[in-house]
């Protein structure tokens, strides 16, 4: 239920993908508490500009149920920074990183909703 998705300029090659992504899978469940068998790690590459610059750059919402508090958002934050700085090499003032909690009424998974 924990999700993050990236969007980022930074082409990741389809064969480094998985090694490069699990790290954050990790760090998503260890951070919220969750159990990682529910974190979703999402990328995709997209034109981006930031600061009128095209260097590597990247925008991540994090989403889940419950547990996304300003204490949890903070180390998050700055897990999240370090852990794309060192995956994908986007600096962490090139980045902008949301987190949204939604109610468990409006996530579903398994043909089921949470709540």
């Amino acid at each position: 239920m924990p999700l993050i998705q990236i969007k980022t300029n930074v082409m990741l090659p389809e064969k480094q993908r998985e090694a490069r992504l699990a790290p954050l899978s990790r760090l998503l469940a260890d951070n919220t508490g969750k159990p990682e068998a529910y974190c979703m790690v999402a990328y995709e590459h997209a034109a981006m500009l930031f600061a009128g610059d095209t260097g590597a750059a990247a925008f991540v919402d994090v989403r889940g149920i419950g547990g996304l508090t300003r204490e949890v958002n903070a180390k998050l934050a700055a897990a999240l920074a370090a852990e794309l700085k060192k995956a994908l090499g986007v600096t962490p003032e090139r980045l902008y990183i949301t987190f949204t909690e939604i109610a468990a009424s409006n996530w579903g998974w398994n043909g089921k909703l949470f709540g």
